[in-house]
């Protein structure tokens, strides 16, 4: 049976492969593999084959991982792909590096409070609920572009970039093509969309971040 080092070097050339029938340079996309669910000494092996941008769910989770991990690597990059509570902004400021699931004013709001109060400034991206699903968090693509621009002149954010989770089961490439869409009118340069079924789809729809957990760690 493959390992996860093996099916990290899978999606690594998979990844490649998509940035070439793409047209783009091979460092284009950032790998965040998705190590929610999964205990240290499974994460372990795939930073020792080099991988150092990973993603967690939830904030209390990684707590308990990663400040042990981070002691032996240092120069991880630790992104929040799940849902964040307003109350649970002043963990997520201290621990991690990116904050991919700004989606509403109080969190806005909470962010730039702690941000400002511990001198700390993770990168942000604005989660966009592009299929309008109830059940799942993410912005009205419709009041997207509004919602950045009070996240820069209200409350003084800096916004790096777009997230969406396109709907299961449903062609993802137009939730691709509307997050890029919205990205050029934001004046935002960096995408996080596609997983481990469709990295190579968003690929070709400009992603820069793509968020691969199973097709990596297996499935959980």
């Amino acid at each position: 049976m493959d390992s996860a080092v093996d099916r990290l070097a899978s999606v690594r050339a998979g990844i490649a492969r998509a940035a070439a029938e793409a047209d783009r340079a091979a460092g284009a996309v950032t790998l965040v593999a998705v190590s929610k669910t999964f205990g240290a000494e499974e994460i372990r092996p795939v930073l020792a084959a080099g991988q150092r941008v990973f993603g967690e769910n939830r904030v209390q989770e990684a707590q308990e991982k990663w400040p042990a991990l981070r002691a032996d690597h240092a120069d991880v990059e630790l992104h929040l792909i799940g849902p964040l509570q307003s109350n649970k902004a002043k963990e997520a400021v201290a621990l991690f590096d990116v904050i991919e699931t700004v989606d509403r004013e109080k969190i806005a709001a909470e962010l730039a409070k702690e941000t400002a109060r511990q001198g700390r400034s993770p990168r942000l991206y604005v989660q966009v609920n592009t299929g309008l699903e109830p059940q799942k968090a993410g912005i009205d693509p419709r009041e997207t572009v509004a919602f950045v621009t009070r996240c820069r002149e209200v409350h003084g954010l800096t916004v790096d970039g777009l997230m969406c989770i396109p709907p299961a089961g449903e062609n993802p490439g137009p939730h691709f093509a509307l997050l890029e869409k919205l990205a050029r009118e934001c004046g935002l340069s960096h995408l996080s969309m596609g997983m481990s079924g469709d990295y190579e789809t968003a690929i070709a729809f400009g992603a820069t971040a793509v968020r691969v957990g199973s097709a990596i760690f297996g499935a959980r």
